[in-house]
């Protein structure tokens, strides 16, 4: 099992191409949960960057010594505004890119990102979503899974856990009840008591 220190090193090759390209980008997924609540081991990483097709050309020449990537993918993922994969050569840690909808809340969720000083030694940021859109992600895939994972569940319940009072309640009501996971903020509110 890969220790928490290594996928953000491998997350931190690739946030040092988006920021020298000066892409804007947000980390996701068990990373966000983990630093907003309790952490645990991910087997990937999620980043949302706000790439277009002319940065497809330096962004492969400055990652393509450390990591495996599909252009064509990319080039695909990029018109679709879907995803594509990184493979970091040296562990085989996936990193997983999706490009940023065209949507309010994929613009709102990029704006509200948050700068969280991660690395103590070199004192240098990353960009992470906020608490409030990470638990709303996790809602959403585990009502898209079925409402099965326990892992999306653990993950929900460790930001509020963590997070508390912190949280903008109003910003998480509203923006759930929207996108059709008011009932599954309501029970993750109760149980988190």
């Amino acid at each position: 099992m890969m220790q928490w220190a290594e996928p953000l090193q491998i997350v931190r090759i690739v946030v040092d191409v988006l920021d020298s390209l000066r892409i804007p980008y947000l980390i996701g997924g068990s990373l966000a949960s983990s630093l907003h609540g309790i952490p645990r081991a991910t087997l990937d990483a999620d980043l949302v960057v706000e790439l277009s097709m002319p940065h497809v050309e330096p962004f492969t020449s400055a990652l393509a010594k450390d990591f495996y990537m599909d252009t064509a993918a990319m080039r695909e993922a990029i018109r679709n505004r879907s995803s594509f994969n990184l493979i970091h050569l040296q562990t085989l840690f996936k990193v997983d890119i999706y490009v940023l909808k065209d949507d309010d809340f994929s613009r709102n969720e990029m704006d509200r990102r948050e700068r969280v000083g991660i690395e103590e030694e070199t004192g240098r940021d990353l960009f992470v979503a906020s608490a409030e859109d990470t638990l709303l992600h996790k809602l959403f895939w585990f009502q898209a899974g079925g409402g099965v994972s326990e892992r999306q569940w653990r993950d929900v319940m460790g930001i509020l856990r963590v997070q508390g009072e912190k949280l903008d309640r109003a910003y998480l009501e509203r923006i759930a009840k929207s996108t059709g996971v008011k009932g599954l903020l309501e029970r993750a509110y109760h149980e988190s008591k």
